[in-house]
């Protein structure tokens, strides 16, 4: 049995400790004994933006991505968009882009140096903020979903005054689609009440549709 080899850690905002472990040929980062995410794992981030992109029905669409993993749900905008995207990935803690580039260059494939990539480290609610009917899409995977597991702070994300400037930041029927590891009734009615008409749609961890149930919400702006 292939031992698992602790291959780097990184501190979140708030102190709490991520770490990145290889198993084989396999990568998970950690958070505790939370498996945050895993490589072997990417069928419900890739459906993020894949069924985004598929309701926008723009190739050309400006889309914003929260928190970077491990590429997926990045490398499968890339793939369902066109040359004239333009795609922003802010993440918050360097780190996880040196592993990208580092022990997890096979995985990430080149795609933070695709030219319709605009690579931003700092807190997405930050760009939210600053945008004003920037996007067509702003496509959420922070945390394992509105509970704020990670770090407090990302309940920022899901307040009432968060998808309120998530909202200002889309364009007219723009897309803010969430993932979370598990449903949530009480924010799928946050998300109404907040001028959203929303789709909530459960999705399997594994690209073969088998694994844990995932949650993603997408929520167009009215």
């Amino acid at each position: 049995m292939l031992p698992r080899e602790l291959i780097g850690k990184a501190l979140a905002p708030g102190g709490v400790e991520l770490r990145l472990i290889q198993h084989g040929r396999d990568f998970m980062i950690v958070l505790d004994r939370n498996e945050l995410m895993n490589s072997r794992m990417s069928g419900s981030e890739e459906a993020l933006a894949v069924s985004t992109c598929e309701r926008l029905d723009n190739p050309a669409a400006h889309i914003l991505i929260g928190g970077y993993g491990m590429g997926f749900t990045l490398r499968a905008a890339l793939g369902a968009l066109g040359p004239n995207a333009k795609l922003t990935v802010a993440e918050l803690v360097p780190e996880i882009i040196e592993w990208a580039r580092g022990p997890m260059a096979q995985l990430t494939a080149g795609c933070l140096d695709d030219p319709r990539v605009n690579l931003m480290f700092g807190d997405v609610v930050d760009v939210i903020n600053a945008g004003d009917n920037s996007y067509d899409a702003i496509l959420l995977d922070v945390d394992n979903g509105p509970d704020g597991l990670i770090t407090p702070a990302n309940g920022r994300l899901y307040s009432q005054k968060g998808l309120a400037n998530a909202r200002a930041a889309l364009r007219p029927g723009g897309i803010l689609a969430i993932w979370s590891a598990a449903p949530d009734p009480n924010f799928s009615r946050k998300i109404g009440a907040a001028g959203f008409d929303v789709d909530e749609v459960v999705v399997r961890a594994r690209s073969n549709g088998k694994g844990p149930r995932h949650v993603i919400w997408f929520a167009r702006k009215s």
